[in-house]
């Protein structure tokens, strides 16, 4: 018996091996008891390892926070076992980079991270026993560094060039990657350069793109996201767009810093940690984007508030600049009254 006089009892069969049906299979037993229902695939199937819990995240409608016009589609990439959507990306090349001999069994994997990639690379890593060195400008958030050391990584954090405690620039983000292609060389580690890896924009192609269309039924008239290395943005624009060459994508960019809209960049510092480094990503396919939407740090920071206080969802910075942003288009009155609009809330608020 729990503290509340429940009995949490998982409809499992231990002689099943795949589910019914969807949903409950039982009758409770007594009135104390309440079934545990996740997702069929996982409360049925035995996983194998953390990376099979990687992907097929759910789609969230964000009907409190916003109630229209149009309506905000979310894909839950905070439940990723690394908590964001890098962990999409992390998998893809560490397995990529077994398959083609670049990465020998148990080879330190090195790489520069504000965080997030980071922690999807120690969740693959720990789970294929390699080792893993993450660098990280000392301007993001500690609980990050220590997230990272949880999972088994080893963290240098390296000084910040002309960021501030919070706000990482893309000169910040440069010296971490000096560092770690220095740290690669010295320790014969691969060096996963994750603004270059064409793994990254590829999974989400092939996967985040895909599932976005199939969870909404293929009712997705636009896609709103920020960009750091460019591949979430990019990949689902991409898939998106081969369904459906009128879907509008959308860019999300820190007022004063966006030079994918060509604009210069008058404020180097922002709130949105892991995107919008002042400058274009190397990968950066222009004809994917529609427009570039501005977000200030205010209205990060009250639509982050309202999140949690009113959808129950705690998450990052990244994922509430795509909500303000998609609310931004959505109320624009540029789209239609009708529009459905995909997202993706990025990374747990647990990592700051």
């Amino acid at each position: 018996m729990s503290r509340i006089g429940l009995r949490e009892v998982a409809a499992f069969n231990p002689e099943q091996t795949s589910c019914p049906a969807e949903g409950v299979t039982r009758l409770l037993r007594s009135p104390d008891e309440r079934v545990v229902a996740g997702p069929a695939s996982r409360n049925c199937t035995v996983i194998a390892s953390a990376l099979d819990l990687i992907g097929n995240t759910p789609l969230i409608a964000l009907d409190r926070v916003h109630r229209g016009p149009g309506r905000i589609l979310a894909k839950a990439e905070f439940m990723q076992p690394g908590g964001s959507v890098k962990d999409r990306a992390a998998r893809a090349i560490v397995l990529a980079a077994r398959e083609d001999g670049r990465l020998a069994p148990g080879a330190p994997v090195v790489e520069m991270t504000s965080g997030n990639m980071g922690a999807g690379l120690a969740v693959a890593c720990a789970a294929l026993e390699h080792p893993l060195v993450v660098t990280m400008s000392a301007g993001n958030s500690p609980q990050r560094a220590r997230m990272l050391e949880a999972l088994g990584a080893e963290v240098v954090l390296v000084p910040q060039i002309n960021g501030a405690p919070g706000q990482v620039t893309g000169a910040d983000v440069s010296a971490a990657a000096v560092a770690a292609q220095r740290i690669a060389a010295e320790r014969g580690g691969y060096y996963v350069n994750q603004f270059h890896a064409p793994e990254c924009m590829r999974t989400h192609r092939e996967a985040t793109g895909p599932e976005i269309w199939e969870q909404s039924s293929g009712r997705v008239d636009a896609w709103v996201a920020a960009v750091g290395t460019g591949a979430t943005f990019l990949g689902v624009a991409a898939a998106l767009k081969e369904r459906n060459p009128r879907v509008i994508c959308a860019a999300v960019e820190p007022e004063g810093c966006r030079p994918l809209a060509g604009l210069p960049v008058t404020k180097h510092r922002h709130l949105i940690q892991g995107t919008s480094y002042g400058s274009v990503p190397p990968h950066w396919d222009g004809d994917l984007m529609d427009l570039s939407i501005p977000v200030t740090d205010e209205e990060v920071e009250r639509w982050r508030r309202a999140l949690a206080t009113q959808e129950g969802l705690h998450v990052g910075y990244s994922a509430a600049a795509n909500v303000a942003a998609t609310v931004a288009l959505l109320s624009s009155g540029r789209l239609p009254a009708d529009t459905i609009a995909a997202t993706v809330l990025c990374d747990t608020g647990l990592k700051y």
